[in-house]
């Protein structure tokens, strides 16, 4: 995980769930500063403990999504799988160089699925939109301690800007959501519930959705890009219809 941030003695990183300090110790080795958050009171005096030599390592008690953190380049982290999507999301918008994170498997083939394959979805399509994913290793389960149940891959996340462009990123959002929760349903079936928080009338949300680009594909074959330009027409007749 070190190699793969590609650290240097200038980067600042954070780790997210520090837990027993064995990976710490291998980030301070190879950066200029740690960044070492840990929610767990009994783990905090263990570090502490374990880390005394490393003056380059800071040790923070807390909720990683509620700390005011010092500034960090890169992050290097386990973090714990109960909080795999809000970690990935929050991460995204910190805009680090790198986050080399160790997620469950399940999780990390969301992340990176293919448009069309069974594990592509909401995850994958806001993922793309803001970041670049590569999976990198799988971890057997039996070489963490405690043992999780499931087996575990490193991915390497970097943020960036969006690959394509949208009209209203909020929109946008709300949009994936909505058509993921029935993703193999024709997108003119799967957009009734989007519609229907608009509170159109039955007539206007049918118009609009038999005109709507790729509206007899389902959602699971739509690229993001696809689901982008359908996003963006809807939000242009919804402004001159004078709605938005």
């Amino acid at each position: 995980m070190v190699s793969y941030a590609s650290l240097s003695p200038e980067d600042t990183v954070l780790e997210i769930g520090a837990g027993l300090g064995f990976l710490t110790e291998e980030i301070a080795k190879n950066a200029k500063d740690v960044i070492a958050v840990e929610i767990d009171e009994n783990l905090v005096k263990i570090l502490k403990d374990r880390l005394r030599g490393y003056k380059n390592v800071v040790i923070i008690k807390g909720d990683i999504m509620k700390l005011n953190l010092p500034p960090f380049d890169k992050v290097v982290s386990t973090p714990p799988y109960s909080i795999s999507s809000p970690i990935h999301f929050w991460l995204i918008e910190k805009n680090p160089k790198y986050a080399v994170l160790t997620f469950q498997e399940e999780f990390a083939k969301r992340l990176a699925a293919l448009t069309g394959s069974e594990d592509y979805g909401r995850l994958t399509v806001t993922t793309y939109y803001r970041a670049e994913v590569e999976v990198l290793d799988r971890i057997p389960k039996e070489q963490f301690w405690p043992p999780p149940k499931v087996d575990s891959v490193i991915v390497r996340l970097r943020p960036r800007e969006p690959r394509f462009f949208v009209e209203d990123e909020e929109i946008f959002f709300e949009f994936v959501k909505e058509i993921f929760t029935q993703k193999n349903k024709k997108l003119r079936n799967a957009v009734i519930p989007f519609f229907g928080k608009l509170k159109f009338s039955k007539a206007l949300t049918r118009e609009l959705i038999d005109t709507l680009p790729f509206h007899n594909r389902r959602p699971r074959e739509l690229s993001p890009e696809e689901i982008g330009l359908t996003v963006n027409e809807i939000i242009g007749r919804l402004r001159k219809l004078k709605v938005l």
